[in-house]
């Protein structure tokens, strides 16, 4: 058989390729690695991860998109679920939960992240394993061990692969690593695993970047349907469904990405955890802007901690291409302005942090940040981007109006592995995002179930905890 069109291989020529060798070694680790396998430090990072995941969750769950979300999903179930709807004060089936607490955690741009893989391996699985565990019934132990495989197998695949400059990373491989998780907590086979990762690799979304520049909030929702599609290709592989023989090869190497490296795959697998040298974040936005928020940090602090707006006569930026295309100073909501580099410096400077409240709405409104913003001049420096992913430098200069100029540069983003924050300080983030949606006591008992969820015999008292109604009620 001969095909002329170019670019076209025959299926007789395509279909001689076998299952990959990386994918056979996954399909016995994943199945045959035990708890006591962890190391105690790979324990105690996902322990965090989980921390953090359910108070990103909680907080983002209270904004008005997603109490309406809310509302409208429920009113379609017919009974109620199992599954908490975590800070919504009510149970969903673990479908419709693991989309709802997924897109919830994305809503404030603080969930935890993974330099190396490019992404947000966290919140694209510790949904779908609290869904999967709550109906299984799981120990502790299990719950860990599947979040651990889930994010491990999702951050090698952002690690081997480039994704498409066009594509956002939510919604791609963290479906892999949800569906390698419900695999797991199901006591799957190595052949069933396989298989389920196969299936998985199909379930990438046609994720745009351009949703995050211009505020499109279809973005949020990326990382709530890989759960929910993480979890339905566990139920397709059950049911006798089968994906291509190398599902991740193709979709990671020709379609959505490119330039796959299997090697990356079971490079020191079982002893490089991708957990263990992940990053959290504090600052409430795209983590791009973070390597410059610290070095202005540095700069008020120069200034006694503060600096008037209307003493500014300029900044200037230079960074890495991500960082340098968020260069548009007049966002239109929320998530347009957490990835805006000249807003959230602005908004930072008018705040004096860039948490929470300084991306809402009055604070976007606000007529001296705004005006600050235009101020603001973003340029790649290619020597910046050349230090990518290791480093995520910035060098900010600040001009005022008496002459004076000040200057601070960074190379990492405080929170990672390279200056990480401590467990402490992952504490209080949490206690400052969940204190307000369920009272200081509540988010103590969950901190402390979450600390000893290692020697818990089922997951079900967390999960009660999880599926408390917010202090101030829920509604649309």
């Amino acid at each position: 058989m001969t095909i002329v069109t170019q670019n076209v291989i025959p299926a007789s020529v395509l279909l001689q390729d076998g299952q990959p060798e990386w994918l056979r070694q996954w399909g016995s680790f994943a199945a045959r690695i035990k708890f006591s396998d962890l190391p105690e430090p790979v324990v105690a990072r996902t322990k965090l991860v989980i921390l953090d995941c359910i108070g990103a969750i909680a907080a983002g769950m209270q904004e008005p998109e997603m109490r309406s979300l809310v509302a409208r999903l429920g009113e379609r179930e017919r009974t109620e679920g199992q599954v908490p709807v975590i800070g919504a004060g009510r149970r969903m089936s673990a479908l419709l939960a693991s989309l709802l607490n997924g897109t919830a955690g994305t809503m404030l741009e603080l969930d935890e992240g993974n330099q190396y893989a490019r992404g947000h391996p966290g919140i694209h699985v510790v949904p779908a394993a609290l869904a999967a565990s709550e109906r299984l019934a799981v120990p502790g132990p299990d719950l860990i061990l599947a979040i651990t495989l889930g994010y491990e197998i999702g951050s090698r695949i952002g690690i081997a692969s480039k994704l498409r400059v066009t594509m956002h990373p939510h919604g791609t491989w963290g479906t892999i690593g949800a569906a390698l998780a419900a695999a797991r907590l199901e006591g799957a086979t190595p052949e069933q695993i396989i298989e389920t990762i196969n299936l998985a690799s199909s379930f990438g979304l046609s994720t745009s970047r351009r949703t995050m520049l211009e505020g499109g909030t279809v973005r949020n929702t990326y990382a709530g349907f890989s759960n929910q599609l993480g979890l339905l290709a566990w139920e397709l592989q059950a049911s006798g469904f089968i994906g291509e023989t190398d599902g991740v090869g193709t979709v990671y190497g020709t379609v959505i990405a490119e330039n796959f490296q299997p090697d990356e795959m079971v490079l020191e697998l079982g002893e490089r955890w991708e957990i263990a040298r992940n990053y959290f974040k504090r600052h409430a936005a795209c983590r791009y802007t973070h390597g410059a928020l610290d070095a202005l940090g540095e700069i008020t602090r120069q200034l006694g901690g503060s600096i008037n707006p209307t003493s500014i006569e300029a900044m200037e930026v230079d960074t890495y291409v991500w960082a340098a295309q968020l260069d548009s100073a007049e966002p239109k909501n929320m998530l347009a302005a957490k990835f805006s580099l000249p807003f959230a410096l602005a908004t930072y400077i008018v705040n004096g942090a860039a948490g929470v409240p300084a991306f809402r709405e009055e604070a976007q409104a606000n007529a001296v940040a705004r005006d600050l913003a235009r101020r603001v001049s973003v340029r790649e420096d290619a020597a910046l981007t050349a230090m990518l992913p290791g480093l995520r430098p910035a060098r900010v200069r600040v001009r005022l109006r008496d002459g004076r100029q000040l200057a601070a540069e960074v190379l990492t983003n405080k929170g990672d592995t390279e200056d990480p924050y401590s467990p402490e300080d992952v504490r209080a983030k949490f206690r400052e995002l969940v204190e307000p949606v369920w009272s200081g006591p509540h988010a103590e008992r969950i901190m402390d179930e979450v600390d000893a969820i290692d020697g818990a015999s089922d997951i079900r008292q967390l999960l009660d905890l999880l599926a408390r109604s917010p202090q101030h009620g829920f509604s649309q």
